[in-house]
């Protein structure tokens, strides 16, 4: 998910953003030829992630930054682990420090949220997936983050599924003549999926046999309702109010995936910090 052109292109520009003209503090606080040890330790429980990304930002400063880690994308982690081993040029550590924290306690946070969510779902077979509701420009990394945490991912953007919502219901006058309209002109490998907020709504859908019927902020009677309903024929997803509270209850119900905005929107960032010795 994460290509390395991508990565460094977007590296680049967050450490021009972070250094702009120079380092005023490092530059005149250390020599070219001085070095530095550190560690990457973590100050709670959660996800690791991140990995790449952490490095990436030391190679581009300098390739003589050696890293050794301990943990991988999707490890575990406990509050006072070592992840990892830094040593190199001081200047350049403590240059990229920075932004190379800022990626990782984002990363690694959401992983850990959706973990949490993924975890409280429990022996249902319900998936969590993510949303749309992502930082702009971060979405690649905050979607593989939930991938790393044990979630499902959702459409990345606009061209991958067609998704008719309660406004292009409404722009169209129905389920069925937004459905016609688009089969009109979508791609034969684009499937397309219906919001629904009513259980006759979900009746119109399976009328049309569109791929994914989306149940919204329905009650948990009237989703165990539309699944029956449904029987197989779309895939169920249910979304709004969803929370760690409603979450398995919610799996209950039989539906296939869960969508929620939290695990990425409201994730906090994981307390991991570099020390140096």
């Amino acid at each position: 998910m994460l290509d390395k052109f991508f990565i460094e292109d977007h590296i680049k520009n967050a450490l021009q953003e972070d250094i702009g003209f120079g380092d005023i503090t490092t530059d005149y606080l250390t020599d070219e030829n001085d070095k530095l040890e550190c560690s990457l330790n973590t100050r709670n429980d959660g996800v690791f992630c991140g990995k790449s990304v952490f490095e990436s930002v030391f190679k581009i400063l300098s390739l003589d930054v050696e890293i050794k880690f301990y943990f991988n994308d999707g490890d575990e982690i406990k509050k006072g682990d070592k992840i990892a081993d830094i040593k190199g040029p001081a200047r350049y550590i403590l240059m990229g420090e920075r932004t190379a924290l800022n990626y990782v306690q984002r990363m690694s946070g959401i992983a850990t949220e959706t973990n949490k969510y993924q975890k409280a779902i429990g022996a249902h077979l319900a998936k969590i997936v993510d949303t749309r509701k992502t930082t702009p420009g971060f979405r690649a990394f905050e979607k593989y983050s939930v991938k790393m945490g044990g979630g499902t991912l959702h459409r990345f953007n606009l061209s991958d599924c067609a998704m008719i919502k309660d406004n292009h219901i409404k722009y169209a006058g129905s389920i069925t003549k937004a459905v016609e309209k688009l089969r009109k002109h979508i791609s034969h490998a684009h499937k397309i999926e219906v919001e629904c907020d009513t259980l006759n709504q979900v009746r119109e859908a399976l009328g049309c046999n569109v791929d994914i019927i989306m149940l919204d902020n329905m009650s948990i009677e009237d989703m165990r309702e539309a699944v029956k309903l449904i029987n197989h024929k779309a895939v169920v997803e249910a979304s709004g109010n969803v929370n760690l509270n409603t979450v398995n209850e919610i799996a209950s119900t039989g539906v296939d995936i869960i969508s929620s905005s939290a695990i990425v929107a409201k994730a906090p960032t994981l307390d991991l910090g570099l020390d140096c010795r």
